[in-house]
């Protein structure tokens, strides 16, 4: 299985980064809860959003090798969305979601920032993000077009800041499922967007 590490810029582009591991040097086995108080550490000494997704990046990957319960699970997206959340962690007040996140094949998002630093390692079947950017124009401030496209398999991480805006497409014929992490959301810069009105709405 190959992995790849990519990063999406606030203006939608798309870095390869080097896949690294901190398998030999944290403890074994590497827990949830363990994972959690490194993440507040980072977030607490690293306020550079790109700096901090690259000191993450490493411990999801020992995180996701250490603790099979989380690739085994058989979270089913719900017929009637085609979608489905487990919420792993999610504390008030503290700026940290942790969830697993499953499409039904076919499925595919709004187009969508998250207003927030985000990372999701795709754990099974097939993911197709498209990455758009903002072109605005004087009567269409809050037009986009497409940039680019990554189809992340498993083993695949992709991490993106907080304006990175994507839409995502479950491939093929078997659910994805997904790890997912996200900062603390700032929701009156969340949008969901239409490129052919050339709009944006908050969430």
């Amino acid at each position: 299985m190959t992995e790849q590490d990519w990063f999406v810029t606030n203006e939608g582009q798309c870095e390869a980064w080097d896949v690294i591991s901190q398998s030999e040097t944290l403890p074994q086995p590497y827990r949830l809860y363990r994972f959690l108080t490194d993440l507040e550490d980072i977030l607490a000494t690293v306020s550079d959003d790109r700096l901090r997704l690259q000191a993450i990046c490493p411990l999801v990957r020992t995180l996701l090798n250490s603790s099979s319960w989380l690739t085994f699970t058989a979270l089913q997206p719900d017929p009637k969305t085609g979608w489905n959340v487990l919420m792993l962690y999610d504390e008030p007040l503290f700026p940290l979601t942790v969830q697993l996140v499953s499409w039904a094949p076919g499925i595919t998002s709004p187009i969508h920032n998250h207003a927030t630093w985000g990372l999701v390692a795709l754990l099974s079947g097939q993911e197709n993000n498209t990455v758009w950017q903002r072109s605005p124009t004087p009567e269409l401030p809050d037009r986009i077009q497409p940039v680019t496209n990554r189809v992340l398999a498993p083993g695949d991480i992709l991490c993106f800041m907080p304006e990175a805006i994507h839409q995502v497409e479950a491939i093929g014929d078997q659910p994805t499922i997904s790890f997912n992490l996200y900062g603390e959301t700032n929701y009156n810069q969340r949008f969901e967007f239409d490129p052919l009105q050339g709009t944006a709405t908050t969430f």
